[in-house]
């Protein structure tokens, strides 16, 4: 029997295959057309000084099949994509655009003002922009050195001395 050295990582990338094979073969839906049922839009969130902005992927739907909602700090998009019935579905040779309805909710910190909330769909992406409270903006705080004023008064006393120095040597 020959020796055979361990290596608790390739037991950990046999799992991970084994469990992709399994998820896959689940949402491949046996190669089925598979047209209705739920999706999530993928969004992206980012925030500046004065707002949040969420950015929702929702191409091919229209503005009327969008609905937003905000309460009690939660930010609710709903939607729903709906299968063109152009052609008939045996006709079609695949299927990978998801349709069907989509709920997607974002907790919002204490800071976003709910009166300051904006969307707008544009090329199959939906902003919304959600308005920050006067109180939580940054402010910029000037800091003073030992309780001393500007700089200006102390420019003028120097200004002052070179006057008297000029006038000494002038009377000498």
């Amino acid at each position: 029997m020959a020796i055979q050295r361990w290596d608790p990582f390739r037991d950990i990338y046999t799992l991970q295959t084994r469990l992709n094979t399994l998820l896959e073969d689940a949402s491949r839906g046996n190669d089925e057309l598979t047209t209705t049922g739920s999706f999530f839009p993928p969004v992206d969130i980012y925030e500046d000084g004065n707002r949040i902005v969420l950015k929702l992927e929702v191409p091919g739907m229209k503005q009327e099949d969008l609905k937003i909602q905000m309460e009690n700090q939660t930010l609710t998009v709903r939607g729903e994509r709906k299968f063109e019935h152009e052609t008939n579905e045996k006709n079609y040779h695949r299927v990978e655009r998801r349709y069907g309805s989509f709920a997607r909710s974002f907790t919002l910190p204490n800071t976003v003002d709910s009166e300051k909330v904006q969307a707008q769909y544009d090329a199959g992406v939906l902003s919304i922009e959600l308005g920050k409270r006067a109180e939580a903006k940054p402010k910029q705080i000037q800091v003073q050195i030992g309780g001393a004023k500007p700089t200006e008064p102390h420019s003028r006393q120097v200004e002052g001395n070179s006057k008297s120095t000029e006038s000494k040597s002038a009377a000498a």
